[in-house]
């Protein structure tokens, strides 16, 4: 399984987000985990801002939460673990028609 990219509350959207969408193009799945509130929050943004750089690739993801043990410094600990996968691709939408130009002179 892929190595697991860990989130923290200090973490940056966006950067998790370009992690996890360069994870599913090489290897079509990526674990997520992160421990606490403000962690869960950074990492369900990474995940909803990677889909969107992945949408561009014609991938389309989904992920499923889990909670797992994990140890901290000896201590356990109760993270939420995201497993995010392609669950098939996207049909490029066709551009829409640019109006006529409506200039008069």
């Amino acid at each position: 399984m892929a190595d697991t990219i860990k989130v923290s509350a200090k973490s940056r959207s966006t950067a998790v987000a370009g992690a996890i969408a360069g994870v599913i193009r090489e290897q079509k799945h990526a674990e997520v985990q992160a421990i606490g509130a403000g962690a869960v929050n950074q990492a369900i943004k990474a995940i909803a801002i990677a889909r969107g750089y992945l949408e561009r690739d014609g991938l389309d993801i989904a992920c499923v939460p889990t909670f797992v043990e994990v140890d901290v410094s000896g201590e356990e600990r109760t993270a939420v673990k995201f497993l995010v996968e392609v669950r098939g691709t996207f049909t490029p939408k066709p551009e829409a028609p640019k109006p006529a130009s409506t200039k008069t002179e």
